[in-house]
């Protein structure tokens, strides 16, 4: 990432630029260009139209941005500054678009996922441990994906700091759900970041504990852009400060004082990181603090949709947004924008899921409508099968189908035991000896008679 062009503070700029410059030009440059980008400094004075002087038109679109702005006094940055922020049409937008999709619409539970069991099988379950591999992926965590899925897919104990990074990340997320109708407050945040960070965490910080030196310094690849965090004796009264915050009303109830809850919750995720309390997990934490302030606005599908896999994607954008917001201002606009956009395509991605987890689900009925043999079985039974059906040559245990259905090992023992009595399974010796294993047959499909 090249350095990024900054302007010089609004409130000298105001004295350099003559009125008679930019007060013509308060028309034509709003908060947003023509196309609905927020443009900042970096990005916009390639944009200014030829007849026109950069920074009256930049003085111009930074009085429209104040114009509409709302300033977060319980969030101070550096100095006397605090955060704001606004909401231009093009990010309204696509908070309305979200909503849409978020909202009544849809229900999950439309078509195949007719049970609260079901849904915990094909969407929970799995997004949630997408969710813990991108996230710690975006921390530095190794391990490829095959491996990690089967880790958590067969409870595993981690092999090594990447393994143990991914499972930490996929027990935080179902704190963040299991949490979700308290309030914010310090202790709930250590105890995120415990989690996080349980031995996986670097910079010699400890887990649950707030950073107590100022040795924090964060930089790009090329080491251009450079992010120094607030003082760390400071960091308590900041996230006091936070947490009052989180637990303010700012709901459709406060008209005086509404935020948008997605707003909100971006909000959160990006003061983490700016406060950055801890050595180390600080961007895990974050993350999972946006999922808790989501879900407790009632935005229950957020359980369901995976942000870190699209933030990965677009890291760069990533931190160039947080570049953004700290270089101009503290203008969380920039951020939120980033954010928006990322939610909206994973909400997109996730109805995508929906629809090819439908469509296996379908496809697998018209099979057993068809196979004599399958008629046979019980419901648990015909879930192995169709694991099975799809991934020739995979392992089950009884340990790892009671975790997925939710059944006791006994119960899940004699589905796996029924299977191979009707020649559907083929049973295995661990390499230790102590657990049978249960191998899917490379002809599965001609055993159940589909060919």
């Amino acid at each position: 990432m090249a350095r990024i062009r900054v302007a010089r503070p609004f409130s000298q700029l105001l004295e350099d630029v003559n009125p008679q410059k930019f007060l013509p030009l308060l028309g034509k440059y709003g908060a947003a260009d023509s196309q609905g980008r927020y443009l900042h400094w970096n990005d916009f004075k390639w944009r200014v139209e030829s007849d026109d002087d950069e920074l009256a038109a930049w003085v111009a679109t930074k009085i429209s941005r104040k114009t509409i702005a709302k300033n977060l006094s319980l969030l101070q940055a550096e100095n006397d500054h605090c955060f704001s922020y606004c909401i231009p049409d093009s990010l309204f937008t696509q908070l309305h678009i979200i909503d849409k999709m978020t909202g009544g619409g849809r229900e999950i539970n439309d078509g195949a996922f007719v049970s609260s069991s079901e849904k915990n099988r094909y969407l929970i379950k799995s997004l949630i441990q997408e969710e813990a591999i991108t996230s710690s992926q975006l921390e530095g965590a190794s391990t490829t994906r095959q491996v990690a899925k089967e880790m958590l897919e067969k409870n595993l104990t981690p092999k090594d700091k990447s393994q143990q990074m991914i499972l930490n990340n996929y027990l935080l997320m179902k704190k963040a759900v299991e949490k979700k109708d308290e309030e914010l407050s310090i202790e709930f945040i250590l105890e995120l970041h415990k989690i996080a960070t349980y031995e996986a965490i670097e910079n010699q910080a400890t887990p649950g504990e707030i950073r107590q030196d100022n040795s924090i310094i964060i930089s790009d690849l090329y080491g251009e852009n450079i992010f120094r965090p607030p003082d760390w004796t400071t960091i308590k009264s900041r996230l006091t400060n936070l947490c009052n915050f989180a637990n303010s009303d700012h709901s459709q109830n406060n008209r005086i004082n509404f935020i948008h809850p997605i707003i909100k919750a971006i909000i959160l995720h990006f003061m983490i990181a700016y406060i950055h309390p801890f050595g180390d997990g600080n961007g895990r934490t974050a993350r999972a603090i946006f999922y808790w302030s989501i879900l407790r606005s009632g935005y229950w599908l957020f359980e369901y949709v995976s942000i870190s896999k699209l933030i990965q994607q677009k890291r760069g954008d990533y931190d160039k947004a947080f570049i953004y917001t700290e270089t101009d201002d503290f203008d969380l606009t920039y951020f939120l924008y980033n954010q928006v956009d990322t939610i909206e395509k994973a909400v997109k991605s996730l109805y995508q899921y929906i629809d090819r987890k439908q469509q296996d689900f379908y496809e697998f009925m018209d099979w057993i409508d068809k196979s004599p043999v399958a008629k046979k079985l019980k419901t648990g039974h015909l879930e192995i099968l169709k694991e099975a059906l799809r991934n020739p040559g995979r392992e089950f245990t009884s340990k790892q189908v009671a975790i997925d259905f939710g059944v006791t090992e006994n119960t899940a023992r004699s589905y796996l035991n029924k299977l191979v009595d009707k020649d559907l399974l083929i049973p295995a010796q661990s390499k230790s000896g102590k657990t049978v294993l249960y191998l899917a047959p490379a002809n599965l499909r001609t055993r159940l008679k589909l060919e």
